[in-house]
């Protein structure tokens, strides 16, 4: 989406339009001059560090779980851990590419256009597929409750990754259009240029950002068309007091939820021009901390939704942490014992 790097643009306090110049200056482009605000070397760091911080922790924990689901087939032959598994690594890739964008952006500020255009379509390939996804996954747990009988002749393995290869071709369709119109309308010096790298520097031609507000808008309405029938079918369900049915009514409420935190970035600057006007001294201050607390924070929600909600993924996360640092130990005491035997 494209909003996903105006907000890692808008962490470096700035806005420029086409190829950009050295900082600390004023710049003009096509007639608009733009005063450049930089961060100090102290804020910079910080930034950097927290944002790194954030990536790896956040990005240890969703590994942990892939680590999990592809240890244990329960997960693999189960429709749901497959489309969950799936929302997982697009968040690992998200955010590792907020991260690498964000840390780039300090340390050599432009990129070359072609290094930059495989960033661009990868990010932009996880940001589309995320939404589809929770659709998804809100029409598999409707599958389970309101058909029960049916749900394992429905929701098979091999449809899950028939879904998920058309959750990826459907991407596919939205980005590698504005490819192919780039790669008609640039010219060859353009991609052995240097821009700042983020989606409008690239994609430039105006075509490209008509469609893909269309396309986002009518994938966002989508997926919350399916999410309030899922849930309001799901509901119905639940009055029977079923404990399924209330634990699959609060999931879809919680994919709804993370939906949300999908749309706050099209208000991302919205919010970011709201506070500070309230505060205008902290305008870097708070680019930063509403890019952090849109983009990589709410990557937090996947592993809460099943690592910590769900008995039986929980019980095998448990069974693995446990259990690798037992044999460990039990490894560590045996060579204190026994230092030249060979395990």
């Amino acid at each position: 989406m494209p909003s996903f790097f105006d907000a890692w643009r808008s962490t470096r306090g700035l806005w420029c339009d086409g190829v950009t110049k050295p900082l600390d200056r004023l710049m003009n482009f096509s007639n608009v001059t733009t005063v450049i605000v930089r961060d100090t070397l102290q804020a910079a760091i910080i930034k950097n560090v927290i944002t790194v911080v954030l990536c790896i922790s956040i990005n240890c924990i969703n590994g942990t779980l892939v680590h999990t689901f592809t240890k244990h087939q329960v997960f693999n032959m189960n429709p749901r851990y497959i489309l969950y598994i799936h929302l997982v690594i697009n968040d690992i890739v998200l955010l590792t590419m907020f991260t690498l964008l964000h840390v780039l952006s300090y340390i050599v500020f432009t990129l070359n256009v072609s290094f930059c255009t495989v960033l661009v379509l990868v990010s932009v390939f996880v940001s589309i597929n995320n939404p589809l996804t929770l659709g998804a996954m809100a029409v598999e747990c409707y599958v389970a409750i309101c058909f029960p009988l049916r749900h394992s002749r429905i929701c098979t393995v091999k449809k899950t990754y028939a879904v998920i290869g058309l959750i990826w071709m459907l991407s596919s369709l939205v980005i590698l259009p504005d490819l192919f119109v780039t790669l008609a309308t640039e010219s060859t010096e353009f991609f052995h240029s240097r821009v700042f790298c983020f989606l409008t520097n690239i994609f430039r031609h105006p075509y490209i950002r008509e469609k893909r507000d269309i396309v986002n808008q009518v994938f966002m309405v989508s997926v919350w068309i399916v999410l309030f029938y899922t849930y309001f079918r799901i509901l119905t369900t639940a009055k029977a007091a079923a404990t399924d049915a209330k634990k699959a009514r609060n999931t879809v409420l919680l994919h709804g939820f993370q939906l949300l935190l999908c749309m706050l970035t099209y208000v991302h600057f919205l919010t970011i021009e709201g506070l500070t006007s309230l505060f205008p001294k902290a305008g870097l201050a708070i680019r930063f901390a509403v890019s952090i607390f849109i983009h990589v924070l709410p990557r937090l929600i996947s592993p809460v939704v099943y690592g910590l909600r769900d008995k039986t993924f929980r019980k095998y996360l448990k069974n693995d942490l446990f259990c690798s640092t037992c044999a460990d130990t039990e490894q560590h005491k045996r060579r204190k014992i026994n230092p030249n035997r060979t395990l």
